[in-house]
């Protein structure tokens, strides 16, 4: 999927997002608006892992939906 869909449909993305990245909060899904960068920051601080990894698992996410 194109992330401009996902950032301009944010609000529906984001429980999906939480459900994939579970230690994500609501706070830092606000924060985020649908920018892929910053999500990606956001899911390496969360939940420990390398920035290739984060992105491995977000490209992974993205193509699912």
């Amino acid at each position: 999927m194109n992330w401009d869909q996902v950032e301009g449909n944010w609000v529906q993305f984001k429980g999906k997002v939480q459900e994939k990245w579970g230690k994500l909060t609501d706070d830092d899904l606000d924060i985020v608006e649908g920018k892929r960068d910053q999500l990606l920051g956001k899911i390496q601080e969360r939940h420990g892992i390398a920035k290739e990894e984060a992105e491995r698992q977000l490209k992974e996410w993205a193509d699912k939906i």
